[in-house]
């Protein structure tokens, strides 16, 4: 699948170890780029459910954003890039179809209440 990243901080975290590594830590920084791998190998969207990490699609004020864990409670949040995101009679994303991501931050979104 193809990524992007939201902002340029993103872009030099995943594409620089040594400052991955001092802005996230260790863990943090050996879990995003093993996720970062997870979607690049994926050929789309729906490859990536049953991967390891939890990777799904977020609700309520965060509809249309996906998530997959990090170290917890940290995720990393991503948005489709199709341009019309694909959806079915349902309205939901044909996950199938989806095989471009932009990555937009890594948070803990549970703290959001």
């Amino acid at each position: 699948m193809e990524i992007s990243f939201g902002n340029s901080r993103l872009d030099k975290l995943a594409n620089d170890d040594k400052k991955m590594l001092k802005e996230l830590g260790a863990l943090r920084a050996k879990k995003f780029k093993f996720r970062l791998n997870q979607l690049s190998v994926a050929v789309n969207l729906e490859e990536t459910r049953y991967l390891p990490g939890n990777f799904h699609e977020l609700t309520n004020i965060r509809k249309g954003q996906w998530a997959c864990d990090l170290d917890q409670p940290f995720r990393l949040i991503f948005v489709p890039q199709e341009s019309p995101i694909p959806v079915n009679e349902e309205g939901q994303y044909i996950w199938t179809e989806i095989k471009a991501v932009e990555i937009i931050e890594i948070t803990n979104y549970h703290k959001e209440d």
